[in-house]
């Protein structure tokens, strides 16, 4: 009996071992926004170049992909909402530079770009508050299923509608200053 007891310890261990981390990465972005990042606009000026972004270990169960982009530190009081992207097919895991420019077509097919603080579809780029650095947060999201929201979906939205649907995230932080 010890024996069985042993064994089914052991890969039980052996299974959570082998269990990897859901993980966001970027091969463009390493901590700091460079100027392709930045909005060109509001006294910033850059390229507004949605970064590029892969995740890996995709939980089992997994429907759909949302990513957002958010400014905690925004003077707005509640924050900025800089990209959302949602209906992610599952089995995409990465969105390529620049794909936050829905007059590119480089979003996946099925995905939505969801209405920014900005007002607009799309990415928009990291525009700090002079004299201050922003820390931006940005997040992948695996849902159990797709999100059933229309194009004019904005960040509040897409969260309240993704919140009892995501099994997992990933995050990075991207950091920014005025320059």
């Amino acid at each position: 009996m010890k024996s069985i007891v042993f064994i089914l310890a052991a890969m039980t261990i052996g299974i959570f071992a082998s269990a990897q981390t859901f993980t966001l990465k970027s091969k463009e972005i390493g901590g700091q926004a460079t100027n392709r990042q930045f909005f060109n606009g509001f006294g910033c000026h850059g390229e507004n170049v949605s970064p590029e972004l892969y995740w890996e270990n995709v939980p089992v169960g997994t429907q759909s992909f949302a990513v957002t982009i958010y400014d905690k530190d925004a003077p707005s009081g509640s924050g900025w909402w800089h990209w959302v992207i949602f209906n992610i097919p599952a089995n995409v895991h990465e969105l390529q530079s620049g794909a936050g420019d829905p007059a590119r077509a480089l979003a996946p097919a099925g995905a939505i770009q969801g209405i920014t603080d900005f007002g607009k579809p799309g990415y928009g780029g990291c525009c700090p508050t002079p004299g201050l650095a922003h820390e931006y947060l940005i997040t992948v999201y695996a849902l159990k299923s797709k999100l059933n929201l229309d194009p004019t979906a904005g960040a509040a939205m897409v969260g309240a509608s993704m919140n009892p649907k995501i099994i997992a995230r990933a995050s990075i932080v991207m950091y920014a200053q005025s320059r």
